[in-house]
């Protein structure tokens, strides 16, 4: 979640991004309340995730997860395409897709059930 806002506040540092908001300019896009509605939007994911990661229940956490995920790589590599910025937004991108590799690995071999972390169900421990 924070690697996507620091990449977007960091962006501001680049020469000209400024000026291009100030007439109302977002990389070619103009700036409109269409175009802030879907950039809140597609902050507000990884915002969730926290939260329904948190309080989802195990099965439901776990395809949650997994398709978010999947999903939130393509808007990860978004950010690189075109750019002349590519050590930036190389290391951002290369940093998100390496998290939302983790979080899909983990989320694939979650276990299903309670009784499948390896312990015996009723067993005593060690």
């Amino acid at each position: 979640m924070f690697l996507y806002a620091y990449v977007d506040i960091l962006a501001f540092f680049k020469p000209g991004v400024v000026d291009g908001i100030l007439v109302g300019v977002v990389w070619e896009f103009d700036i409109s309340q269409t175009l802030l509605t879907v950039f809140l939007a597609l902050m507000a994911i990884p915002i969730l995730m926290v939260v329904l990661s948190m309080t989802l229940p195990a099965r439901a956490n776990r395809i949650t997860n997994i398709i978010v995920a999947s999903v939130q790589v393509p808007f990860a590599a978004f950010n690189a395409v075109g750019e002349s910025w590519t050590y930036f937004y190389g290391l951002g991108v290369a940093l998100e897709v390496i998290l939302l590799a983790l979080i899909l690995r983990y989320a694939w071999t979650w276990p299903r059930t309670v009784g499948d972390h390896g312990d015996h169900g009723d067993q005593p421990g060690p």
